[in-house]
């Protein structure tokens, strides 16, 4: 499902990004969660920090729409990082 965003933003006190509809209508997601469910790697994991921190509204994209798994596996073969 494609969410129709109008703005995101991580909360560092909750550890969540919160996606922002146009409909008003608000999406947390737990990246610390996230990140457990996916059972990544500290290199992986310090890839998703990095998204989330600098580019909110794509980490939340990527969670929602995309495929972190495969993600994660390019980003990290790029850097030379073992996965």
């Amino acid at each position: 499902m494609k969410y129709d965003a109008r703005a995101c933003k991580f909360n560092m006190d909750t550890g969540c990004a919160e996606l922002l509809l146009r409909d008003g209508r608000m999406i947390s997601i737990d990246c610390t969660g996230i990140a457990d469910a996916l059972d990544v790697t500290m290199a992986q994991r310090s890839e998703l920090d990095y998204l989330v921190y600098n580019d909110p509204l794509s980490y939340a994209n990527l969670i929602l729409n995309g495929d972190p798994k495969e993600y994660l596996k390019n980003v990290a073969g790029s850097h030379g990082l073992e996965i």
